[in-house]
C-alpha cells in the first residue's frame, strides 16, 4: 500500500518534503473548524493521519525541535500530541493519540476530545519491511494477530475506558485505515460504537469494479452472491458460520465513514460491495445478498474442509461511503491521503444500513 510520503511520478506535483510540510500542502482554507461540518471533520481527520506519517519521517530523518515538520499537522487545529504509538518490532511510529485542547472541546458535542490515528505504509527508511509485513497480514486476514495491532487496540481500549466512547474518534489511511477498521469492529462487537474516518481502506478481491460494462459487472457479482449464499445456507448448521452471521448483525449499528477513490484499486471494491446490495434489493434478491455479504467464498470453503478461517476485514454491514469522483492524475493521487482535505472535491456520499 503506497506511502503518503512518496513523490508523484508527475514532476509538476509536490515532492515528498513538500507533502510533509503543512505550510505548503495543508488545507489553507480551513482557518476555523466547524465540528458540525462534515467537510471540516473529514479534513481534520485526514490531516491528523498525515501528522502520523510525518512523525515517522521526522524520526527517520532525525528532525527535532524547530526542524520537525509534524507538529503543524495537529497544532493548526488546536490539538496536542498525547501519545505516540510505537511498533515493538522496529520502533517506528505507526500511530498517535491526539488531544483537543479543552477550551475548544468544552460545550461542543460534535468535537472529539481524543483522536487515535494510524498511518499507512511508508516506503522510505527502515520501516518499509515491517509495514510490508503488515500489508501481507491484511491480505491473509491476519492483522489481528500482529503485535502492532495489539498495541493499537490496547491504546483504543484505554482511551475509551478513561474518557468515554463519545469523546473518541478513530482514523487511518490505507494500512492505517485497516488498523482503525479492525479496532472499530472489535469495539463495536462489545457494544462500543466509535466515530471512524477511514481513508482508502484496503479491500482485496478480484478487481470487479474496474470492469466497464455494468451488465457484466452486475452479472459477476450476482453469481458470486448466489454461490456464497448457497454455501452459507448449506453450512448453516456449522457453529462457526452461525457465529459469524450473528457477529455481522451485531456490527450493523456501527456506521464508520469510508472514503474511497474509484481510481484506487486498493479500496475501490467497496463501491461495488455496497452498491450491489442495493441492486439486489431492487430486483427482489435482498435476502440472498444479506446472507452472502456476511461471508467470503474462501472462508466458507475452508470451513467446509474443517479448517478455521478468519473473518475478512472488509466485511462490514453498514457504512457512510464517500466516493471521490474527481479525476485523479495517477494512482498515487487516487490513493494519497492528501486528497481528502482538498476544498474542491467532487464527492458522492451515500449511507448504507444493513
Amino acid at each position: 500500500m503506497a506511502s503518503e510520503s512518496e513523490s508523484l511520478a508527475d514532476p509538476s506535483g509536490p515532492i515528498a518534503s513538500d507533502r510533509e510540510n503543512f505550510h505548503l500542502c495543508g488545507p489553507f482554507h480551513l482557518t476555523t473548524v466547524d465540528w458540525k461540518d462534515p467537510v471540516h471533520r473529514r479534513s481534520v481527520a485526514a490531516c491528523l493521519v498525515q501528522g502520523v506519517y510525518v512523525l515517522e519521517r521526522d524520526r527517520q530523518e532525525k528532525r527535532e525541535g524547530s526542524q520537525a515538520l509534524a507538529p503543524p499537522w495537529w497544532k493548526s487545529f488546536d490539538f496536542q500530541l498525547h501519545t505516540q504509538l510505537i511498533d515493538d518490532a522496529d520502533s517506528c511510529v505507526f500511530g498517535a493519540i491526539y488531544q483537543l485542547n479543552s477550551r475548544n472541546s468544552d460545550g461542543n458535542d460534535s468535537a472529539p476530545r481524543y483522536v487515535i490515528a494510524f498511518r499507512g505504509t511508508i516506503t522510505k527508511g527502515d520501516t518499509f519491511t515491517r509495514d510490508l509485513e503488515l500489508d501481507i497480514h491484511i491480505v491473509r486476514n491476519g492483522l489481528h494477530q500482529t503485535s502492532r495491532f495489539e498495541i493499537g487496540i490496547q491504546a483504543v481500549r484505554h482511551i475509551v475506558a478513561t474518557y468515554g466512547s463519545s469523546n473518541v474518534w478513530l482514523t487511518g489511511h490505507s494500512l492505517g485505515a485497516a488498523m482503525a477498521l479492525l479496532a472499530g469492529k472489535n469495539m463495536a462487537k462489545t457494544g462500543v460504537f466509535l466515530e471512524a474516518f477511514l481513508f482508502n481502506p484496503p479491500f482485496f478481491s478480484a478487481p470487479i469494479e474496474s470492469i466497464q460494462d455494468k451488465k457484466v459487472k452486475h452479472g459477476i457479482r450476482f453469481a458470486g452472491s448466489v454461490i456464497t449464499a448457497g454455501l452459507a445456507f448449506a453450512m448453516k448448521s456449522n457453529q462457526q458460520t452461525n457465529h459469524s452471521g450473528s457477529t455481522f448483525v451485531a456490527l450493523s449499528a456501527w456506521l464508520p465513514c469510508l472514503f474511497v477513490n474509484p481510481a484506487d484499486h486498493i479500496c475501490s471494491e467497496y463501491i461495488g460491495y455496497f452498491e450491489h446490495r442495493k441492486q439486489m434489493e431492487d430486483i427482489g434478491a435482498g435476502a440472498i445478498e444479506r446472507l452472502a455479504t456476511q461471508h467470503s467464498i474462501g472462508g466458507l470453503l475452508l470451513n467446509a474442509m474443517g479448517k478455521q478461517s478468519e473473518e475478512p476485514l472488509h466485511l462490514i454491514p453498514s457504512a457512510n461511503l464517500t466516493v471521490n469522483v474527481t479525476p485523479a492524475r495517477d494512482f498515487y493521487d487516487a490513493h494519497g491521503v492528501h486528497q481528502w482535505w482538498r476544498p474542491d472535491l467532487l464527492l458522492d456520499s451515500k449511507t448504507y444500513n444493513y
